[in-house]
């Protein structure tokens, strides 16, 4: 089997019932879907930096996602950024400057994990609502071995970071974090 840390790995797909319903038909409907990988983690413990430290992940290896939104002339305009946990989301001047917005924030928590249909602290860049931009930070699709989220909190996927730049909507970005 598997590891990354002390983490144990199978296939993301062996695990339906520890993805949530958006990440599962994702990754049906992926072609990459045989390359992901799942973790069984306690759910107490999915904040990055909790499951970095109890499970011997390192930060560069775990990616953050979060959900932004700003608006121009009335219309709403939505972005999931993904960042290595080492690093921050540059969301008041790269992320402003893509959206082509006057003020980015980071999406209400309560909205985020309506509109995603993923638990928070579990949001995932697999399986983002349709129309949606994800922007990943160039470091994190270097990343042999990327953590990210599976939509709920008692599991992480694991998959090579290049993969991430093949994700619908994704566009890889230079200097988005900092």
């Amino acid at each position: 089997m598997p590891r990354l840390g002390t983490l144990d790995l199978v296939p993301a797909t062996s695990r339906p019932d520890l993805l949530a319903d958006p990440v599962r038909r994702a990754l049906d409907a992926w072609p990459h879907a045989d390359e992901v990988l799942l973790a069984v983690i306690d759910p107490a413990l999915a904040d990055t930096a909790a499951m970095s430290e109890a499970y011997d992940v390192s930060l560069e290896a775990s990616a953050n996602c979060v959900v932004v939104m700003g608006r121009r002339g009335g219309e709403e305009r939505t972005a999931a950024c993904l960042v290595r946990a080492d690093t921050r989301a540059d969301v008041n001047t790269v992320v402003k400057r893509l959206l082509d917005v006057r003020k980015c924030s980071f999406l209400d928590h309560d909205r985020a994990v309506a509109e995603t249909g993923m638990e928070h602290g579990g949001i995932t860049p697999v399986g983002l609502p349709d129309g949606w931009r994800l922007l990943l930070d160039e470091r994190v699709v270097d990343v042999e071995q990327a953590v990210v989220g599976s939509g709920v909190r008692g599991s992480k996927l694991v998959l090579p970071g290049r993969l991430l730049a093949e994700l619908p909507g994704a566009e890889v970005v230079a200097g988005l974090a900092g």
